[in-house]
């Protein structure tokens, strides 16, 4: 089959399986997608230095470019001399869209993606969107215009798909989408995010564990937070769309918490579920943003505590309200990054230590590499086949993983 090229979020990553498991039925083993993303420059550079070097290395291939940052600006990347076609957002995982003949294939159309395909052959934990597109309008993203407005996927329609990736023998299932908590927000009787887990936990008592992706702390509902202090199959582990810790930074981004709302968010989940880690994504050097307002973001890491950090260095998107904002200097932006960076792993090293001769519950990913159920790496015993679940000792950690007895 076809060679897929993948950037950006985990939304990307699922409908990457789908885009090669259309181009494997296909029988097409000579095109090569690039999914792209367009949340930073940096992200549009190296899709386009993928572009560049698949001609380079086969160039005898089709080439096809796809993803937000084609949908944004499809023109721009039409006129890519390496490049054969490309393929809005919409047409991505439309079947016809890679098995049709190569005369008949053209640019897909924007709206609303089919479904993918429900199996992800060979892994142990699958990817499973429920929602797409997104409402809000933070003055930094340019989201919206590359998946349009909120669009959920029926609480059915999901659980089949769940149904389906448990019965191929998935573990793990990991529920994702550009803005998951407003899920249901377009749905008859507006059901919200904590009812649609419910009915999948309930669903599928086949599925060992359930995990989510990105939240909006502003749109956690009493649903949820119900089954994150009552269902044990839903990780203790819950990754925050944070981006800073500076009210006034906050404001101007046009987010819908203030930092005393995430502190007050993840005190209360972790009254609910005791030991729950949480991960967040956070801006270095958002426009306006002083040193005093950066160290508030630095300090709102271990206000929350968080563990695992994703951190960006902000980047001016064409046409947003923030890049026409005054600038921050791109190599202050840098350093801030770096001390996010810095200060991330500090807390997740000292998490890690806090592990050393307790249990884990670690999903094995791959020969030699799991994960536990606070998402932590863990090296495993070679003996375990990818897709075991098993409670293994914790004998210690090297700084950015937890060592099994076996494993050390």
């Amino acid at each position: 089959m076809g060679k897929v090229v993948t950037f950006g979020c985990r939304l990307n990553a699922y409908e990457t399986d789908a885009i090669r498991g259309h181009l494997k039925a296909a029988g097409d083993d000579a095109t090569i997608v690039v999914n792209t993303c367009a949340v930073t420059a940096e992200a549009e550079r190296q899709a386009r230095q993928a572009i560049r070097r698949a001609r380079r290395e086969h160039p005898g291939a089709t080439i096809v470019a796809t993803g937000c940052a084609v949908e944004i600006d499809p023109g721009a990347w039409a006129a890519i001399p390496e490049l054969d076609r490309v393929v809005g957002n919409a047409g991505k995982l439309r079947p016809e869209t890679w098995n049709a003949p190569p005369a008949q294939r053209r640019a897909a159309p924007r709206g609303t993606p089919a479904p993918a395909p429900n199996r992800i052959e060979g892994r142990a934990r699958a990817l499973v969107r429920v929602q797409n597109g997104c409402d809000h309008r933070c003055t930094f993203c340019v989201i919206p215009h590359g998946r349009g407005p909120s669009r959920s996927v029926p609480a059915d329609e999901v659980a089949r798909e769940v149904a389906g990736l448990v019965d191929a023998g998935c573990r793990e299932v990991v529920l994702t989408g550009v803005d998951i908590t407003a899920w249901g927000a377009d749905l008859p009787g507006r059901p919200a995010l904590g009812d649609l887990v419910r009915r999948i936990l309930k669903l599928a008592p086949d599925l060992p564990r359930l995990r989510l992706t990105s939240l909006d702390v502003a749109e956690a509902d009493d649903a949820l937070l119900c089954a994150i202090a009552g269902e044990e199959r839903l990780m203790p582990h819950l990754h925050l769309s944070l981006q800073a810790g500076d009210a006034m930074v906050l404001k101007r981004m046009k987010r819908r918490h203030t930092p005393e709302q995430a502190v007050a968010f993840c005190d209360l989940v972790r009254r609910l579920r005791p030991g729950a880690v949480f991960g967040a994504d956070l801006i270095a050097g958002f426009p306006t943003e002083t040193d005093a307002m950066f160290e508030n973001t630095l300090r709102h890491i271990d206000d929350c505590g968080l563990t695992w950090l994703h951190v960006f260095p902000y980047s001016e998107r064409p046409g947003t309200p923030a890049a026409r904002m005054p600038q921050v200097d791109k190599a202050v932006r840098k350093e801030r990054a770096a001390r996010l960076r810095a200060r991330g792993a500090d807390a997740a090293r000292a998490f890690l230590d806090g592990r050393v001769g307790r249990n884990a519950q670690v999903l094995v990913e791959a020969e030699g590499r799991g994960r536990s159920e606070h998402f932590a790496p863990v090296a495993t015993p070679p003996s375990l086949a990818a897709g075991t679940l098993a409670s293994l000792a914790i004998a210690g950690s090297d700084g950015t993983a937890l060592l099994t007895g076996a494993a050390r």
